[in-house]
């Protein structure tokens, strides 16, 4: 999760990869209203997005009814947003790429093919509200590369796991 430009896309396809589980980027569930109003410099309000998010977290939900882990590149934006996805999975753990604005304008800048204009950024940085200490979130400063920072999430994933598990067997 985190606003746009912030690396959500290449991270979670590597994190998918590497982890084989499923992968969702969740702007392709964007209805095409959504993508022309943001492409027109337009911020989308929560009445936009509830759609969408009923989209994903429908996503997650199917992939956990069919027994499969899976990741997804979201916004999540909001807490209420990451709530609602919480519905879908209980277990959903989200992983916070954190950026200066500096740095993700300048990324928002140099990426082409993106229906996200730049102009766009200030909005999502005001809309963001950060996880909080009671969410499971992982916060990454990403690396230069993804693989890298894709490397350092699944380290910190398997020692958040390891350390679930030592705690339910001293239960």
């Amino acid at each position: 999760m985190g606003v746009s430009a912030s690396g959500k896309t290449g991270i979670s396809r590597r994190l998918a990869k590497r982890l084989d589980r499923a992968w969702l980027d969740a702007d392709d569930l964007h209805p095409k209203a959504n993508i022309e109003k943001m492409a027109a410099g337009f911020p989308l309000t929560d009445e936009d997005r509830w759609p969408w998010l009923d989209a994903v977290a429908d996503w997650i939900a199917t992939q956990r009814q069919d027994g499969k882990r899976c990741v997804v590149a979201c916004s999540a934006l909001k807490r209420v947003y990451r709530d609602h996805l919480r519905r879908a999975d209980a277990e959903l753990l989200l992983v916070f790429l954190k950026r200066d604005r500096a740095e993700l304008e300048l990324r928002i800048r140099e990426r082409e093919g993106h229906f996200m204009p730049p102009s766009q950024l200030d909005d999502q940085l005001a809309t963001l509200e950060p996880p909080q200490a009671d969410e499971a979130t992982y916060v990454v400063t990403p690396k230069t590369k993804a693989k890298d920072t894709a490397k350092a999430v699944i380290k910190a994933l398997r020692k958040r796991a390891r350390h679930a598990e030592a705690s339910e067997q001293e239960a």
